[in-house]
């Protein structure tokens, strides 16, 4: 994972609730083997018709949100099956971030072990970011824990182990692997108390 300091860019205004994770990656694309590859089939379902055409009235189509990195949304985002190839397809989208008032724990938790902020804002600063998504650059800070857009600053709470792992960009076996010298020196000590 790529440490996660601070990123500037539009967002994508997904205006849904209660978005769960068939939606964001159908369940008949979940054979890849690999975390990558996923991007494609992001919102399939709502990106494209049964013959395979682009959807024009879906937010991802538009040409001009191309490239943005951070998806604003709704409450409840990533509800359903504890799948991690939500956050996969997520991340290999483009996406580095994702603003909602609320997310499903185990989608949440999967996103900070991808190297994908989820930031939560009570529902007025979502609304607020909302009405300048269309043309305004959004800043979320995550040492200062902070995100700045138009003319509002807002402050989001986070698990500080959590906030350090994406600060260093480490995952769960990266942190494991930041041990190794001590686990080797157990595992040489324990060895020998068996002898």
């Amino acid at each position: 994972m790529e440490p996660f300091k601070t990123i500037t860019s539009k967002a994508i205004p997904l205006d849904f609730v209660n978005v769960d994770t068939d939606q964001i990656v159908p369940k008949q694309f979940l054979k890849l083997i690999h975390k990558t590859g996923y991007g494609k089939y992001l919102f399939f379902d709502w990106r494209f018709d049964s013959k395979g055409n682009l959807k024009k009235n879906f937010v991802l189509n538009d040409p001009k949100y191309n490239g943005r990195q951070i998806l604003l949304t709704r409450d409840n985002f990533g509800v359903g099956s504890s799948r991690e190839h939500a956050a996969w397809a997520i991340a290999d989208y483009g996406f580095k971030a994702i603003i909602a008032p609320s997310f499903a724990d185990i989608f949440y938790n999967n996103c900070l072990k991808n190297g994908i902020l989820p930031v939560k804002l009570i529902h007025s600063e979502v609304e607020f970011l909302f009405m300048i998504a269309e043309n305004e650059e959004i800043e979320i800070d995550l040492y200062k824990q902070s995100v700045k857009g138009g003319s509002k600053a807002m402050h989001f709470v986070m698990d500080e182990y959590k906030k350090e792992a994406l600060l260093e960009g480490l995952d769960e076996i990266g942190i494991t692997l930041q041990l190794d010298q001590q686990i080797s020196e157990y595992e040489k000590n324990k060895s020998r108390v068996f002898l």
